[in-house]
């Protein structure tokens, strides 16, 4: 049975994003943004030939004001179109060409529910370019799959920069980087000496080098700087630079540097735990023997998964809990409750095969609609044991109290199973996207219900007869010991 954490939702809506690399130009993102619309008026115009009817209502493009862009795609009203929005996103997904110089690009429905992207793995490390690496690594082997798309990370990368490091005769002449680099952004940004008042304003006083000494990288060389001690050295006697590109952000966790990469799984092909399952089980123990000072943990929805799973068997068990103690409390025995809740679990497997039957996947939805069934289930078990326990008050033998009680309630049993079910048969089957959050919740309830139905009135009368039986052989026994303890007084 497939399971998957939260389902895909239908929505009327996508949007397309995506984010240049630094350094790109605005021309490029304008053009980044014409491919992506030419693209979904052919994937419309595809649709349009086949079924005939076009699926984009509306569509808008847009810029954020730096290197990216998004379209807002307005689609027809699911319950009129034959394909799901999640089919019309690969389908323009096929449509579009490689685009050059796209850092992050992701095809999405808007406001949909859940904790960040399907896929989320987590890296952190004191050396980037380890997390460069086993990053990229990761990305190659995702875009493996099939279903997975939309593979980005979180690395942000800047314009180029400086980057300065120091000689040994730099330590022997006390010089630390951080002085190295206040010398050097004084002297080409330069350093504030005086403040002016000036009318309402105020003046800085900033001394740095002649333009024509700081107009390129070559003038760094020929910079002098001052060590502690108050002499002059050449900069190329005690530091080195080089060009590199930097970042426009650095993201740490625990003081390490860390980097997150993620994907977007298509959940009709594939499910997000198994790729997460079999990344953590076959792929990450190489990946962090090959990169031993690297980190690794799970994010996302990968991570909200496990900590939802867990709260909702905590509530799980809580709800048996009570329920338990809520029927011992009324019917004054340890035992009766286990016969009126052993149908619990097989009302699960009725919610189960409800929704194998539907072709549905089993999702978190589905078990807040199992815990509820857990409380809906035993009001039959404990009708049933109830007027067992009446007749057996009556003088009736157990055996005739546990037939008359299958027979006298049969009817009533069947008949509130049978409306409860058909109640919600019309949530089951509905189409609108309000609906489609409450489906998997009906499910579970409406074939939770039936099924345990008929273990109710086979299984709970049979249970009582077992427990009898078990209680009889116990006082048998004691009987038996307390009769053996009794002839060895007497024979003393």
């Amino acid at each position: 049975m497939r399971f998957v954490f939260f389902p895909n939702i239908p929505s009327d809506f996508m949007i397309a994003s995506f984010e240049l690399e630094p350094g790109s130009s605005l021309t490029q993102r304008d053009e980044v943004l014409t491919t992506l619309r030419e693209a979904m008026h052919r994937m419309d115009d595809k649709i349009a030939e086949d079924s005939g009817e076009n699926v984009i209502k509306h569509a808008i493009a847009f810029d954020n004001g730096n290197l990216g862009g998004e379209i807002f795609a307005e689609l027809t009203k699911g319950e009129t179109r034959t394909l799901t929005d999640f089919e019309i996103q690969n389908m323009w997904r096929e449509e579009l060409p490689e685009i050059p110089g796209v850092k992050s690009f992701n095809i999405a429905s808007p406001g949909g529910p859940g904790g960040g992207s399907d896929l989320s793995f987590e890296f952190s490390s004191s050396d980037i370019k380890s997390l460069r690496a086993i990053s990229n690594e990761l990305k190659e082997a995702l875009d493996a799959y099939e279903g997975v798309t939309d593979i980005n990370d979180t690395f942000s990368g800047g314009s180029e920069e400086i980057q300065l490091a120091l000689k040994p005769q730099a330590d022997a002449l006390g010089i630390t980087l951080q002085q190295l680099g206040q010398q050097v952004r004084f002297g080409f940004y330069g350093a504030e000496v005086q403040r002016i008042q000036r009318d309402d304003e105020e003046i800085k006083v900033m001394v740095r080098y002649p333009k024509t000494e700081r107009s390129s990288v070559e003038h760094l060389e020929n910079m002098r700087i001052r060590a502690p001690n108050g002499q002059e050295i050449p900069f190329e006697q005690v530091a080195t630079f080089k060009v590199g590109q930097g970042f426009d952000s650095i993201i740490r966790v625990d003081g390490k540097r860390s980097v997150t990469v993620t994907a977007a799984v298509d959940k009709a092909l594939l499910d997000p735990s198994e790729v997460t399952n079999d990344v953590i089980e076959k792929m990450m123990p190489d990946l962090l023997a090959r990169y031993p000072h690297v980190e690794f943990q799970l994010q996302g929805n990968s991570k909200e998964q496990a900590e939802a799973m867990f709260s909702l068997m905590q509530g799980l068990l809580f709800a048996l809990f009570a329920i338990y103690t809520l029927l011992a409390i009324p019917l004054r025995s340890y035992s009766q409750p286990f016969i009126i809740m052993s149908v619990i679990p097989f009302g699960i497997v009725g919610a189960i095969v409800g929704h194998l039957v539907l072709g549905m996947a089993v999702s978190v939805l589905s078990i807040c609609g199992i815990i509820a069934l857990s409380g809906v289930v035993v009001n039959d078990s404990l009708i049933m044991v109830d007027f067992v326990n009446r007749a057996r008050k009556e003088g009736l033998s157990l055996m005739d109290a546990a037939i008359s009680a299958g027979t006298q309630r049969f009817r009533a049993i069947i008949l509130t199973s049978l409306t409860t079910f058909m109640g919600l048969m019309p949530i089951v089957f509905e189409r609108s996207l309000q609906a489609q959050v409450v489906i998997p919740m009906a499910i579970s309830l409406a074939f939770g219900i039936l099924f345990a139905t008929v273990i109710t009135l086979l299984l709970v009368p049979a249970l009582y007869l077992i427990l009898d039986d078990l209680k009889n052989v116990f006082k048998g026994r004691k009987h038996a010991n307390v009769t053996s303890d009794n002839e060895i007084e007497s024979a003393g």
